[in-house]
């Protein structure tokens, strides 16, 4: 099968560009043949292992293509982007004619038979529009679903044109709920496939017997994340014998708030930037505990990377974490309740005192739990992790690609 991959955004950095080069390297795997069309940023060079420069177009912002940053689908990106809801009405026109463009061009070099697009957003419906016969599913990773939210009006457009894809690939039970109550698409056309990780990447290790607590978040660093309450949480300590280590990067005043919490507990907090899927997975087998504090996740599956890599979990009680980690408590997993929220990712100031008490007294626990019992449960990571292979996962995916190309 000849497939077409569309991203709006890089093939790298954030988990749908992730997920974009996971699903090219399984679909090459079992036969298929792949074509890339994708947004980048000035000076981004692409991965030739994963497909030849003849099998990839991209729209380059900030550079040949258009003089504007690339907008994200989060509006705290890993690296300098446009926000959506503040583009002007002429940097959406050039936006939508630069992709339109580009996946012209990409259609006289490559006839698919599948396309495969990502996000339910401006792209996806442009990609219908150029490609109006040929059979095409998206994949939600649940920032679509945040931006309808942020730009409504934007929202309402794409939404009249998102019900002519022929399946939405959803990763979880609660996505897939509210995909229908935002969007009103038809319940036979939703697929929930899951996301997958690399297993070949992230695996348990010994962890260290010695020395401090290891404790290990990756992700943007922004406020949708929870990071500066996890970070002001840690002030409430009284206590030396853990470390937190920050894989990750961001942007604006967000990103600046987080460093300079991080600054303020010295030692006990270790900066390392955006990480290398190898060096995120060596960080993680070294590491005793992961947290992950985020307000708004589709599914977070850098939990299941790390719970493979053999890290005790503390999350939110996200419902995609949820749906993968199960709403008990266990050896492995600890579950912190969400505060009411006053938007989609932000909770109202009133409350931001008792998350971080109880984001205190939670990682408390997880650390003296750690720091007796340094080693994981690895029947426990088994259990938790084996459906979400990304063997398994394309296998779900391709399951669907059949049937719309029937």
């Amino acid at each position: 099968m000849k497939i077409l991959h569309v991203l709006s955004q890089m093939p790298d950095f954030t988990g749908s560009g992730k997920t974009v080069q996971a699903i090219i390297r399984q679909a090459a795997a079992r036969g298929h043949e792949n074509f890339l069309v994708a947004g980048i940023q000035e000076g981004f060079n692409p991965d030739q292992f994963l497909l030849p420069r003849e099998k990839t177009a991209f729209l380059e912002f900030n550079g040949n293509d258009l003089d504007f940053l690339l907008p994200g689908m989060s509006d705290v990106m890993p690296y300098p982007s446009t926000v959506f809801s503040a583009m002007s009405a002429e940097q959406y026109k050039r936006y939508k004619t630069g992709f339109r463009h580009i996946l012209e061009q990409a259609k006289e070099r490559f006839v698919p038979d599948l396309i495969h697009s990502h996000h339910l957003w401006i792209v996806s419906t442009i990609t219908r529009r150029v490609f109006p016969d040929t059979p095409m599913v998206t994949s939600c990773h649940g920032t679509c679903l945040r931006q309808y939210s942020l730009c409504p009006e934007v929202g309402r457009k794409v939404q009249a044109e998102l019900a002519d894809i022929d399946a939405i690939l959803c990763l979880s039970e609660s996505q897939k709920t509210d995909i229908q109550k935002i969007h009103g698409i038809d319940h036979r056309k939703l697929y929930v496939v899951g996301g997958g990780f690399d297993q070949q990447q992230f695996f348990a290790g010994p962890k260290p017997e010695d020395g401090p607590v290891e404790i290990v978040y990756a992700g943007k660093l922004s406020r949708a994340k929870g990071v500066p309450w996890l970070l002001r949480s840690l002030k409430q300590f009284n206590r030396d014998d853990y470390r937190l280590h920050l894989a990750g990067s961001g942007s604006g005043d967000e990103y600046d708030e987080c460093l300079e919490l991080a600054a303020g507990l010295g030692s006990k907090v270790q900066v390392h930037g955006p990480l290398s899927h190898h060096d995120l997975a060596t960080l993680m087998r070294k590491s005793h505990i992961f947290v992950l504090p985020s307000f708004f996740e589709g599914l977070p599956l850098v939990l299941m990377e790390a719970l493979s890599s053999g890290c005790r979990l503390l999350t939110t009680n996200l419902p995609g974490a949820c749906e993968i980690l199960g709403d008990k408590h266990s050896d492995m997993v600890d579950l912190v309740s969400l505060p009411t929220l006053e938007t989609v990712d932000t909770p109202f100031a009133n409350d931001w005192p008792l998350l971080e008490k109880t984001l205190a007294v939670s990682l408390e626990l997880v650390i003296e739990k750690s720091r007796t019992q340094r080693q994981a449960d690895l029947a426990q990571v088994k259990k938790l992790t084996s459906n979400y292979s990304w063997e398994k996962v394309f296998a779900r995916m391709e399951d669907v690609y059949l049937k719309v190309t029937v």
